[in-house]
């Protein structure tokens, strides 16, 4: 796996993904690493749009089976260090679909506000 991040993988970005990109995907996970604390200060308001799972960094390797490998699953956390790791662990583990969350608690609460959050809604009931 570590073989594959080389300067051009990496300085072409594929290893991430935006909020507007993500949202943009009919069957890509969230996947939360932060820890019970910090999600219990500050949830994170896209159930409506995205499937979102909480697993915590440490608690990775004993919850892979939740994960899926099929579908797109974009890792996040609040700095973007614990996402990195995860990242490396589930490509080493085979997951290739596997990308970070990029921009933290910015980007992420850019996408929650009222005016976005109504026009996703709206683009949904239109379907």
């Amino acid at each position: 796996m570590l073989r594959e991040l080389t300067f051009e993988f990496l300085g072409s970005g594929r290893h991430k993904v935006t909020m507007g990109e993500l949202l943009s995907q009919s069957d890509a996970v969230l996947l939360d690493v932060r820890s019970r604390e910090e999600v219990g200060t500050l949830a994170l308001p896209f159930s409506h749009d995205l499937t979102t799972l909480h697993i915590p960094t440490n608690e990775i390797p004993d919850r892979m089976g939740e994960i899926p490998a099929d579908r797109l699953v974009a890792v996040f956390c609040s700095a973007g260090i614990r996402a990195a790791i995860v990242y490396a662990y589930l490509r080493s583990m085979g997951f290739d679909q596997v990308r970070i969350l990029v921009g933290g608690y910015p980007e992420v609460t850019e996408h929650a506000k009222p005016g976005k959050l109504w026009k996703r809604l709206q683009a949904r009931r239109a379907m």
